[in-house]
C-alpha cells in the first residue's frame, strides 16, 4: 500500500501559477509504478490531468492542459509535482493525486476507475 499527500493548491488569478505536490509514503514501489493527477469539479466525473510512469518514460497528459501544465517527480523525495501556468478559471477544481500498481499507457492513464489509491485532495481556484 502506499498513503498520498497533496499540498500546494490556493487561490490565484487568471495567468498566474500554482505547483501542486504529492508526497508518497508506504511501499511505492509495488503500488505506485503509474502515478497521476486528477481533477473534479461538483456535479462532474473527475477527469485526468496527467500522469507518469514513474520508473521512467512516458508522461501523458490531457488536451486540455498540454503546454501549460508540466508533470515531474524527485524520487529521492518520494514526490510528485504538477507545475500549473497560465491557469484559466476552468482549471478550478480540487486536484487529487492518484497511484496505481501497473503502468500507465496512453489508452487508460486516466481511467479513474484502474487506480487503487488516492490523495485527499487540494483545492484550486482561478478567478
Amino acid at each position: 500500500h502506499v498513503q498520498l499527500v497533496e499540498s500546494g493548491g490556493g487561490s490565484v488569478q487568471a495567468g498566474g501559477s500554482l505547483r501542486l505536490s504529492c508526497t508518497t509514503s508506504g511501499n511505492r514501489r509495488r503500488s505506485s509504478n503509474c502515478m497521476g493527477w486528477f481533477r473534479q469539479t461538483p456535479g462532474k466525473q473527475r477527469e485526468g490531468v496527467a500522469a507518469i510512469n514513474t520508473g521512467g518514460g512516458d508522461i501523458y497528459y490531457a488536451d486540455s492542459v498540454k503546454g501549460r501544465f508540466t508533470l515531474s517527480q524527485d524520487r529521492s523525495k518520494k514526490t510528485l509535482y504538477l507545475q500549473m501556468n497560465s491557469l484559466n478559471p476552468e482549471d478550478t477544481a480540487m486536484y487529487y493525486c492518484a497511484a496505481r500498481s501497473f503502468g500507465c499507457y496512453s489508452g487508460s492513464w486516466s481511467a479513474m476507475f484502474e487506480y487503487s489509491y488516492w490523495g485527499q485532495g487540494t483545492q484550486v481556484t482561478v478567478s
